[in-house]
């Protein structure tokens, strides 16, 4: 089990949600790379292209994320992700653990309208991720 209580957590994923900050991302990694306990490592409001650059490439994290995108002229959408971001130097004890930790992040970090695992920064492109959120919307008219 992964330990998820650390208030700031919480406070975070609140304030990605809220409409009143500009705050649209949150970052979980473990303390250590043999601690199963997770913290709150970073915020920001730049999107995926901010955190992207956050993500280190030797850790197992998980990111939540307000994705802003517009399905046409006239409309503007805002949906949430859960991003599993596995690092390809990731060690694979933290890997084997990833499956297990993760339905205990859903636990803290509880609505989201798509779940993105990430193996490449690449991964974690707006354009593709978009497309896969208009499918979950189910109120695609433009054939995408």
């Amino acid at each position: 089990m992964a330990d998820v209580s650390d208030s700031k957590i919480d406070e975070a994923y609140n304030d990605v949600r809220s409409d009143k900050t500009e705050t649209n991302w949150l970052l979980l990694d473990y303390e250590t790379d043999r601690s199963d306990v997770l913290q709150l490592t970073a915020t920001g409001t730049g999107g995926l292209e901010e955190l992207r650059d956050k993500l280190d490439e030797s850790k197992a994290s998980y990111a939540y994320v307000r994705v802003r995108y517009s399905n046409d002229k006239e409309s503007q959408r805002e949906k949430f992700i859960l991003v599993v971001w596995i690092g390809p130097s990731c060690k694979v004890m933290r890997k084997a653990k990833i499956s297990v930790h993760a339905a205990d992040v859903k636990q803290v970090l509880r609505v989201f309208s798509i779940e993105v695992p990430a193996r490449e920064k690449d991964d974690l492109k707006e354009e593709p991720i978009v497309v896969k959120l208009r499918k979950a919307g189910g109120a695609s008219y433009d054939g995408v």
